[in-house]
């Protein structure tokens, strides 16, 4: 007699249940990489066209002329990485400050206020993040911010040109307030599942309230800033009608902040409804292909620099 037949029949019932709950959960674990797999392949099928023309000269190449039939993507590329990499930067400090205040500095009343707020913000569409853009935030980059730059700033090659106002200076700034929120929400619920014996361990040695931040609640909480600052990146890099409404969608590559610029996801935005040949088609599919692999080598270089960066903690994961 097997132990099955010999086991009780509600510990049958159990061992059935459970490799009944284990193959569920396996299927919608494997369902997520299949789809994966899948849209990749949609993807690659439809761009065979384009790549077999053009091969890697796609991907440097900086011309792109339906009517002539001569697409390159680097330009997009270009503006899709500098955007989101510049938002970051600007975003991060500012994410996290605003973190720690509703968490460690503010009142508990005053941190209960701001901190439903700063979530709303996450809400809102981003076709509204663009419309304040262009109406509101272009026009005063043009007519005060950039020609202060240019004046004060005009050596540098990051500030040279025309005040245009929509450019990718606009572009990293609406980026930098669409992202603000996340990060700061994410943040802020890492901070809290701070232990208060990791705070009062700090003071209890002498630390001060910023000595006890950056020697014990930050470095405890880093796997979790960082991924929160992760989850910011994403959202910044595939961001569609709020950059495309402020960016200017000229395919150019410039070191000037102030010039307009285009991205990947503003161009198949622009143009996917009025592809004009099989060959325009399948370019678009293309971009949007390179946009996908890369946010996933985004995705994988941030998760070996999470693991890098923790590898050697000995407290709680965030």
């Amino acid at each position: 007699m097997s132990d099955m037949d010999s086991a009780p029949l509600t510990d049958r019932r159990m061992i059935k249940g459970d490799a009944i709950f284990k193959g569920v959960i396996l299927a919608l674990a494997g369902s997520i990489l299949l789809i994966l797999l899948i849209m990749m392949f949609e993807m690659v099928k439809e761009s065979l066209p384009a790549i077999k023309k053009f091969g890697g000269r796609f991907l440097l190449g900086r011309e792109w002329d339906a009517v002539q039939g001569e697409f390159g993507a680097l330009d997009f590329l270009y503006g899709s990485v500098v955007s989101a990499v510049l938002a970051i930067l600007l975003a991060t400090p500012l994410s996290v400050g605003a973190a720690l205040f509703i968490t460690d500095i503010a009142p508990r009343k005053v941190g209960n206020v701001i901190a439903p707020i700063i979530e709303l913000l996450a809400a809102i569409p981003s076709v509204i993040y663009g419309l304040w853009g262009v109406l509101v935030m272009a026009p005063w980059l043009q007519q005060s911010v950039q020609p202060w730059l240019i004046e004060h700033f005009g050596f540098l090659p990051f500030f040279q040109g025309a005040p245009y106002g929509v450019s990718m200076m606009a572009a990293v700034f609406i980026l930098m307030i669409m992202i603000i929120p996340i990060i700061t929400s994410i943040t802020k619920e890492v901070l809290l599942a701070v232990p208060v014996s990791q705070k009062e361990a700090a003071y209890a040695l002498g630390a001060t309230r910023w000595e006890m931040v950056r020697m014990a609640l930050i470095p405890y909480a880093r796997s979790g800033v960082l991924g929160a600052v992760i989850l910011g990146l994403g959202r910044a890099i595939g961001e569609t009608m709020a950059v495309t409404m402020v960016i200017g969608n000229t395919p150019q590559i410039s070191l000037s902040l102030l010039a307009p610029a285009y991205t990947m996801p503003s161009v198949i935005a622009n143009e996917f409804a009025e592809t004009t040949s099989k060959l325009h088609a399948s370019a678009l599919m293309e971009v949007g292909l390179i946009l996908l692999v890369v946010t996933l080598i985004i995705n994988i270089m941030a998760r070996l620099l999470i693991w890098s960066v923790t590898r050697g903690d000995t407290g709680a994961r965030a």
